[in-house]
């Protein structure tokens, strides 16, 4: 049982996120050999001022 966890910055449409699982979910069962019905993904979205690169938040880009 696969379990694959995606960060990312919020904003992405539900459409997007719908296609993300879906290509994710494909790209496990296609190297892993699991049942697709075996696969679970969790999607973890942050707030862009709970990130930062080189000191930097998101948010204040």
């Amino acid at each position: 049982m696969p379990y694959v966890t995606v960060k990312m910055l919020e904003g992405r449409s539900e459409d997007q996120k719908r296609a993300l699982v879906e290509k994710v979910t494909d790209a496990v069962s296609e190297t892993t050999g699991a049942p697709k019905e075996n696969i679970t993904v969790f999607i973890e979205e942050m707030s862009k001022n709970h990130y930062a690169v080189g000191g930097v938040r998101a948010s204040d880009k």
